[in-house]
């Protein structure tokens, strides 16, 4: 379930950013108002599913670490990272998150059938062949088992983020379930996230590009008011969205189940 590249950005590995993208996100991951509302999110998520600590999760795409603080302060032990990025490793590594070791989301090196949790977020829209990684974490997972899937949405929020990023495309709902689907994954719970803030961060990104703003990140437009507006802001969209299942947002949620036979 491939769609075209948005972009004629290239890096030199699948799942990469910018590295100047990199700095940004390790100096903000622990108070922007973005990183608290998914870290919302999924810890919400994650304590539905009522895992034991020592379950085995992965996560793939660590990036500077967002998902290992989560799973950290949930007391989870037996967690793995993955990235393709030696500066992300190493972000990670100077945060004391915990264990990360370079792999590839489309060839992960893991045992099949093995693992209770895949967080891949934010890193199935890097890579060219998004069924084959979505077969890879299938493959990887305990019968029973979940996947939490986040993905951009929207195609017309193309923007600077995303270019920077490295994204390959931006998602909608059919589009994911279908994806999710053919992998042998079955959707239990998919819905649109960060609504609220659709409407503004579509207009910042078109002014972005006609004004043509060299920016490093999306992430640096903040400022210490700014930033507890729009924590409040996402905190009430994180409440309602699961349950309004609203049919636009700026964020795409899947958690997906490995059938257990």
């Amino acid at each position: 379930m491939n769609t075209p590249a948005m972009s004629s950005v290239s890096s030199p590995d699948p799942g990469t950013m910018d590295l100047s993208a990199y700095a940004v996100e390790a100096a903000v991951e622990q108070s922007h108002w973005w990183f608290n509302g998914r870290r919302r999110l999924f810890t919400h998520e994650i304590a539905r599913l009522h895992l034991a600590p020592e379950a085995p999760i992965l996560d793939i795409g660590t990036g500077t670490g967002a998902n290992l603080r989560v799973l950290k302060t949930l007391g989870f032990r037996n967690i793995v990272g993955f990235d393709l990025s030696d500066d992300a490793i190493r972000y990670c590594a100077s945060k004391g998150l915990g264990a990360v070791r370079r792999g590839d989301i489309c060839a992960l090196p893991t045992t099949s059938d093995s693992i209770n949790l895949v967080m891949a977020t934010d890193i199935v829209e890097h890579v060219d062949d998004d069924a084959l990684a979505l077969r890879e974490i299938a493959r990887v997972l305990a019968p029973g088992g979940h996947a939490m899937i986040a993905v951009p949405a929207f195609p017309s929020l193309w923007g600077r983020q995303d270019e920077v990023s490295h994204h390959k495309r931006r998602y909608r709902r059919r589009q994911l379930e279908e994806l999710v689907s053919t992998s042998g994954l079955r959707p239990a719970r998919v819905f649109y996230f960060n609504y609220l803030l659709f409407a503004p961060i579509w207009l910042v990104r078109q002014a972005i590009r006609i004004l043509r703003l060299p920016l490093d990140s999306e992430l640096q437009i903040n400022r210490p008011l700014l930033n507890r507006l729009l924590t409040l802001t996402f905190a009430l969209d994180i409440e309602t969205a699961r349950r309004l299942r609203i049919p636009f947002g700026v964020s795409l949620f899947c958690l997906a189940k490995k059938p257990a036979t």
